[in-house]
């Protein structure tokens, strides 16, 4: 009897510690399912089904901690693509770097640099070159040589005999051309290409290993292209975004200093004109005119005029973003079938920016 009373106190034994694990997996799956991204797949499926994009990846952090990643189509973590104006980002933090070496300063004219530049062109500072208020034309002009040269020298020495469009610091024009010129500053200063800074100084810290800005194959050259022609994949750039949500810091190793990352989403278009209809107000419906700093759009400003949503958005459709108030940073990797895209009137420019809010109303619905 006693021998059938420890076998029976043993089985209820075991059944309670099965129960006691069954309940904490239980727990375990609901803290994992704590957001609904379910919003977001369907978004992101929707232009993959219908055909304005092969794939995409997207991967979003909270409180540096990954809460979201997927891939759709014919992505993969390895797959790298090229992420068009993404790269403007990547080339702001790159020449920030070289200004900390007290190499360059961001009040540096074109000039002092490049004495070539002897019309208002060479007036322009390092610092409006990266914030669309130079004066420089966006593009090469049409009819001209699109800017698919070998190195950022020959790029430069096609950029000097074109017309400026305006007075250096009057208004802003969304572009890529100035920051060619800016490149060549930053080569010039340190001696060494544009590629091989950006490897240096943002790349190998931050350990993004599949990023590049070079050769950016355009059908006729392979040109260093600062404000549309990095490549990379979307774990890469999720590194850079660590980086600058932790004010410089990755992996407690820091590629830039606090006051950089400061400097880099402060006001950089101050006085000059913004007419009616640029990126913010289409996509967040505001009205405030500081709405770019060095590389980056200051999508949305706090009561102070501090910006607490920053992003670079490529036309191709490729949207890191970052939510400072949130605590949140995100990447869409992708690139638009142009063909498709614009048959149907969709802008993957305007589009990819939905993915802030959208995760924004999913973290603060999870919170609720």
């Amino acid at each position: 009897m006693n021998h059938f009373r420890k076998i029976i106190i043993i089985v209820f034994g075991i059944l309670f510690f099965l129960n006691v694990g069954c309940k904490s997996n239980q727990n375990s799956s609901k803290k994992k399912s704590t957001y609904d991204f379910s919003p977001m797949d369907k978004k992101i499926n929707s232009w993959v089904d219908k055909g304005y994009y092969p794939g995409a990846g997207i991967s979003v952090f909270k409180d540096n901690k990954n809460i979201y990643e997927a891939y759709f189509g014919n992505y993969k973590p390895e797959t790298v693509v090229f992420i068009a104006s993404a790269g403007k980002w990547l080339a702001a933090a790159t020449v920030a770097a070289v200004v900390e070496e007290g190499k360059l300063s961001w009040d540096d004219k074109v000039v002092k640099w490049l004495p070539e530049f002897k019309d208002i062109k060479g007036q322009a500072t390092l610092r409006q070159l990266f914030s669309h208020t130079s004066g420089y034309p966006d593009y090469q002009p049409k009819g001209n040589h699109r800017d698919d040269y070998q190195t950022l020298v020959e790029s430069v020495q096609h950029i000097v005999s074109l017309p400026a469009d305006t007075v250096p610091g009057t208004e802003f024009h969304y572009g890529g051309l100035a920051m060619q010129v800016a490149g060549r500053m930053a080569e010039l200063a340190t001696e060494k290409d544009f590629e091989n800074i950006f490897q240096e100084k943002i790349a190998q810290p931050l350990e993004m290993k599949n990023t590049h800005f070079t050769p950016v194959d355009l059908g006729g050259g392979h040109s260093p292209m600062l404000g549309g022609g990095a490549r990379n994949t979307l774990q890469d750039y999720t590194h850079f975004l660590e980086m600058i949500a932790n004010d410089g810091m990755y992996k407690r190793v820091r590629v830039l200093k606090k006051t950089s990352v400061q400097e880099m989403q402060a006001d950089q278009v101050k006085n000059a004109l913004v007419k009616k209809g640029e990126y913010v107000e289409n996509v967040r419906g505001l009205t405030h005119k500081s709405i770019y700093g060095l590389g980056e759009w200051r999508e949305e400003l706090n009561k102070n005029g501090e910006a607490i949503l920053i992003s670079s958005p490529s036309w191709a459709g490729a949207y890191p973003w970052i939510d400072k108030e949130n605590k949140v940073y995100g990447f869409l990797l992708t690139h638009v079938i142009p063909e498709v895209a614009n048959k149907d009137g969709f802008s993957s420019f305007l589009s990819s920016p939905i993915m802030a809010t959208m995760v924004r109303e999913i973290v603060l619905k999870a919170k609720n």
